[in-house]
């Protein structure tokens, strides 16, 4: 993944600092994110999402709301209607660059700004919301002790967290006048609510007004037992890839086509976390997905299959297909097919190998179910052997490798 910084006017002209993160080939779809009520782009769970779906592929920007983080403008100055009115703005400035919006992320109120946007927003195909709040006045909870103060003043500091920041009187009547309820019914992008059971921030009865306002197609996934904030990194992660993988089935992907004399396209790996080993892999333009990674003893998160593992299920796996194509073709009564895949080598242990020669032993154990006699299983065994992958692991096969530069190194 790699990221540009990305600036825009916001609706009071100030400029709006926000982050492009791009997938290392063209991208296949555009996301806009919306961070959660002051927090800003930065904040770890925004970075692992947008990473999760960089890696799938999918170009996201995620900025920071007028008067916050990075971004110009005097927060005390901004509402809700402005939050929304910064989100359309965003992603006008990506249809500038010819990147249209197709899906929306929110967190927290940015998940209620991006339900409210998203009717501005014509190219929008999917909303996803974590921990959102289908009454927007909930944010007005974390400064009841100021809001006499900022009723009668015009504006007060309200400590928020580790930080303080002065709250407009503009802001809180908006945010509590805002109904969404209208918004959510006439959604015509598909839905998806995310929440945790146990967020003591935003009730779950928030999910469930939202899901039930909302019309079809639209799902509802537990967090389980996440914080509001999304803290913990496998939190975040899971959550990145639910959205991918719901996202996909709505957005209109744009695949590049392959290069010449590649028949199954490009096999792109990237890596999905910089601190551990988790790697994303992307093969057929994006449309199919895999992790791989390392078990916990080897400093991993075991988040996905080891790279022997892969290997192994390579060979497996197209051994059990040969098999199913040569019984389909002969007309056998091949019901079932088994193929278990042992190798007695981990990859961390090779990983730091000197390079001295060294043999790599494959077991395979086939089970095949059916009528069939013995004539046809000892035909099926010797057909095993013919298998593509097999025959590339037993010949062998030459790796060409060439060293790009990113253009900004």
């Amino acid at each position: 993944m790699r990221t540009e910084r990305f600036t825009f006017a916001g609706h009071d002209g100030s400029e709006l600092a926000a982050r492009l993160d791009m997938p290392d080939g063209p991208p296949l779809a555009t996301a806009l994110m919306a961070h959660c009520f002051t927090c800003g782009k930065d904040i770890p769970a925004a970075r692992r999402v947008a990473a999760r779906l960089a890696g799938l592929g999918i170009a996201v920007l995620r900025f920071d709301f007028t008067g916050l983080g990075h971004s110009g403008g005097e927060f005390q100055n901004t509402s809700f209607t402005s939050n929304v009115r910064d989100l359309v703005l965003a992603a006008e400035a990506l249809a500038g660059r010819d990147m249209p919006v197709g899906l929306l992320i929110g967190h927290s109120l940015g998940g209620a700004a991006v339900l409210r946007a998203a009717h501005d927003i014509p190219t929008t195909r999917a909303v996803a919301t974590i921990g959102a709040p289908f009454d927007p006045g909930h944010v007005t909870h974390n400064f009841a002790g100021a809001l006499e103060a900022i009723a009668r003043d015009g504006s007060a500091e309200v400590q928020l967290g580790p930080r303080k920041l002065r709250i407009g009187r503009d802001f809180v009547r908006d945010v509590t006048g805002t109904r969404l309820e209208e918004a959510i019914a006439s959604l015509r992008p598909a839905l998806l609510v995310m929440h945790a059971p146990r967020d003591e921030t935003v009730g779950i009865d928030n999910a469930t007004r939202i899901f039930t306002a909302a019309r079809h197609p639209k799902s509802f996934v537990t967090l389980d037992d996440a914080d509001h904030l999304i803290t913990r990194a496998a939190d975040a992660d899971y959550a990145a890839d639910v959205i991918a993988a719901w996202a996909t089935r709505y957005l209109e992907l744009r695949r590049p086509a392959p290069p010449v004399g590649a028949p199954e396209g490009v096999t792109r790996i990237s890596e999905a976390d910089a601190g551990g080993f988790a790697q994303d892999i992307v093969a057929s333009g994006g449309k199919h997905h895999l992790i791989a990674d390392e078990p916990l003893s080897y400093g991993g998160t075991d988040r996905g299959l080891s790279p022997y593992q892969l290997l192994a299920a390579s060979l497996g796996a197209c051994t059990s297909m040969t098999l199913r194509m040569y019984a389909r073709r002969k007309k056998w009564p091949l019901e079932t097919v088994t193929v278990d895949v042992s190798h007695d080598r981990m990859h961390a242990q090779d990983a730091p190998s000197s390079g001295a020669e060294r043999i790599d032993r494959f077991r395979r154990e086939i089970t095949i179910g059916g009528p069939l006699d013995e004539a046809q299983r000892s035909r099926l065994l010797e057909i095993a052997d013919r298998c593509p992958v097999h025959r590339t692991l037993e010949t062998g096969a030459r790796v060409e490798t060439v060293l790009h530069v990113p253009a900004d190194a």
